[in-house]
């Protein structure tokens, strides 16, 4: 992948090559991050982000800008993991962004919804996630989220046929990611295709219907536990 690589301090800045910007479709969103917050006792990340610390951990901060870079952990009172989320929208396109990963047990899940869907739980359409050993894939809209399999685990009664299915949904590409050190990602949507990138290397692609959704309208970043995030920016292609 082309890619121009910029060396300040001994510190490898990735940024996306203006041939590959412009076959990734139009620049809707940026942000890197440079600004400062009014408070530190709750989050405050700007910029229309907004997150789920109200509601999953008791108010408690989750959320920090420290020197132009986004800062985000799992609070130990918190029941899920932390959420920032922004709204996007588009139906084929790309989102980039630098992460660094403090430790090997933490990770970071893109997750695309469009709250306005009714027939999948909280609007979730299809996940991302990376992790320090691998990437992985998952289509959520006609699989674990679909309201007849999330009825259907709450009833606990999920039949074989519907297992096997949900087991299709995703997948697993065995990737290391090396920790405490920045990293690009990269993640392109075309119809019902979803590749990964990772420092300019693709990791994998997967193909599920539920990737094809006509909008992509909201992106949350959901945090387990320790994650630092910088320079996101949003493509659309079509919404």
């Amino acid at each position: 992948m082309n890619r121009l690589g910029l060396i300040i301090t001994g510190i490898a800045i990735i940024t996306t090559a203006p041939a590959e910007a412009k076959k990734l479709g139009k620049l809707i969103f940026e942000d890197d991050f440079e600004r400062e917050e009014s408070q530190e006792l709750k989050d405050e990340p700007g910029n229309d982000w907004t997150t789920s610390s109200e509601r999953t951990a008791k108010g408690y901060k989750q959320v920090d800008l420290v020197d132009g870079v986004l800062h985000i952990w799992m609070h130990p009172e918190a029941n899920h993991a932390t959420s920032v989320r922004h709204e996007m929208g588009f139906e084929n396109g790309a989102v980039e962004m630098r992460f660094k990963l403090p430790e090997k047990s933490d990770s970071l899940k893109l997750n695309f919804a469009d709250m306005k869907l009714k027939s999948v739980w909280a609007g979730h359409l299809f996940d991302v996630t990376v992790h320090s050993k691998y990437v992985e894939f998952e289509d959520r809209k006609t699989g674990s989220m679909s309201m007849e399999i999330h009825n259907a685990r709450k009833e606990k009664s999920l039949t074989k046929d519907q297992i096997e299915m949900l087991e299709s949904k995703k997948k697993r590409f065995k990737h290391r990611i090396k920790t405490g050190v920045w990293h690009d990602l990269l993640v392109e949507i075309e119809e019902d295709l979803v590749i990964a990138s990772v420092d300019g290397e693709e990791v994998g692609r997967f193909r599920s219907e539920g990737f094809a959704h006509e909008d992509k309208a909201l992106l949350r970043l959901l945090v387990p536990g320790n994650i630092f995030i910088d320079d996101v920016k949003v493509w659309r292609k079509r919404r």
